[in-house]
């Protein structure tokens, strides 16, 4: 696991001015990864990292040669259009390189000369999905999601007796996932009407959300040797936000025997930014479990997964519906949480994902699952916050919501911060629903 060094110093200045501000949160102390060009142009895509409200062109770095041996070899990884040459290179290049870059932008560094000619505006700047996403695995991680969930249908027992043993999951679909500003079509299929003998097809009437994270493999495993939990991490290049949209209505009739399939395998967004788990060091907490509850099994357990295996990851969803949008309004805040409340870390999904042989592969893709958190106002989908779609949400200006409506628009956003830390953040994730294709 990742320790504090010179990058985590809180007093660290960079002498791009922005990143020095209170409210930022690509401080010198972050230094996220995307894969970006510049808005409109033919240019290709390429590595950059956040810096304030700029972004360091990692192949114009490269090219420029400001830095040599590890952060070298490092940066030219990063210089392709997706970052998955740099992740295949291993957490020792991942912080040869972030280290390069701190020092390269502190205030007073002999290479601000260089990397200035290099500064591309956050402004100016389009994303693309920053991996070639080889598989997606869709998690299970929260014990109150997944209470929640199992109460609408199952009163008497909610949860699955499997569920305290072992991170459950399921494979999903990378060719739909888009990066933050993704517009999807309302997805189509069947449902099974209250009372209706036979099935229709048809829109989705019961759109949701979900709230998760999304964890980028880094350097991969061979097939047939598992990854211990005590080397779990140094697999893991970084985390971003993510939202698996679901179509419940479509998932209640389909997921028996097998799970999801339609209805979640039409889109999923992520933000741009991967905040590397080396940034998030300050922010780790003990991994706990309740009182009476089993502990893990061998394999997914370790000392240091108990001492600092999670993260405290600020997470907040706001809707954005087109009458507020038209009239200026702000969006409207229906869920904050934080990652630390998941039932299963980083380190143990990994290791579980694995233990069976399963080789995972640079820019591998895992979604934790919905993020809810204790209490219901902290509740990661829609489903959860209107008690099954019976207790609509109110919102500004008289609206309501128990489903997403064509033309709303989700915001998610992530931070981490704490007195003694310099504030991390991760950005946005932002995507619409636009209506079913006639």
């Amino acid at each position: 696991m990742t320790s504090l060094n010179e990058t985590h110093d809180p007093a660290l200045r960079s002498w791009v001015a922005s990143a020095n501000a209170a409210d930022t949160g690509f401080t010198i102390q972050n230094l996220p990864f995307a894969a970006f060009r510049r808005k409109g142009s033919a240019e290709a895509f390429r590595g950059g990292v956040a810096i304030g409200d700029q972004i360091v062109d990692l192949a114009a770095v490269a090219a420029a040669g400001v830095f040599g041996g590890a952060a070298g070899e490092a940066v030219r990884a990063a210089a392709q259009d997706k970052l998955n040459a740099l992740m295949a290179l291993g957490q020792p290049a991942w912080a040869a390189l972030r280290l390069a870059l701190s020092r390269g932008l502190r205030q007073g560094a002999a290479e601000q000369g260089s990397l200035q000619s290099c500064l591309v505006s956050q402004a100016e700047a389009e994303y693309d999905v920053p991996a070639r996403i080889g598989d997606y695995t869709d998690f299970y991680t929260s014990v109150h999601h997944a209470t929640n969930i199992g109460r609408l249908f199952r009163p008497d027992n909610p949860l699955m007796p499997n569920y305290k043993w072992v991170p459950i999951g399921y494979h999903g679909r990378s060719s739909s996932i888009g990066v933050s500003g993704q517009a999807f079509r309302r997805p189509v299929g069947q449902t099974l009407p209250a009372g209706a003998a036979q099935p229709v097809m048809g829109p989705s009437r019961r759109l949701d959300i979900e709230l998760e994270l999304g964890i980028f493999i880094g350097s991969g495993n061979a097939q047939g040797e598992p990854v211990d939990i005590a080397e779990a991490e140094e697999h893991v290049f970084g985390i971003c936000l993510l939202n698996d949209w679901s179509a419940r209505d479509i998932q209640a009739w389909e997921y028996q025997p097998l799970g999801p399939f339609l209805s979640k395998n039409f889109a999923t967004t992520i933000s741009p930014w991967i905040v590397t788990l080396e940034a998030l060091a300050p922010f780790r907490v003990p991994f706990t479990r309740p009182e009476g509850d089993p502990q893990p099994l061998p394999y997914l357990d370790s000392e240091a997964n108990r001492r600092e295996g999670s993260f405290d990851i600020q997470l907040q969803v706001d809707l954005l519906t087109p009458r507020q949008r038209e009239a200026g309004g702000a969006a409207a805040t229906i869920c904050r949480t934080s990652y630390r409340h998941a039932y299963w870390t980083v380190a143990q999904m990994v290791a579980h994902h694995t233990v069976n042989g399963c080789n995972l592969q640079p820019g591998d893709l895992f979604g934790s699952g919905t993020l809810s958190g204790p209490t219901l106002d902290q509740a990661g989908a829609l489903i959860e916050l209107t008690a099954g779609g019976k207790q609509p949400l109110q919102l500004p200006g008289g609206e309501q919501r128990s489903f997403l409506e064509d033309g709303d628009s989700v915001v998610i956003r992530g931070w981490c911060e704490k007195p003694g830390a310099a504030r991390i953040g991760f950005g946005e994730c932002v995507g619409t629903v636009l209506p079913a294709r006639g």
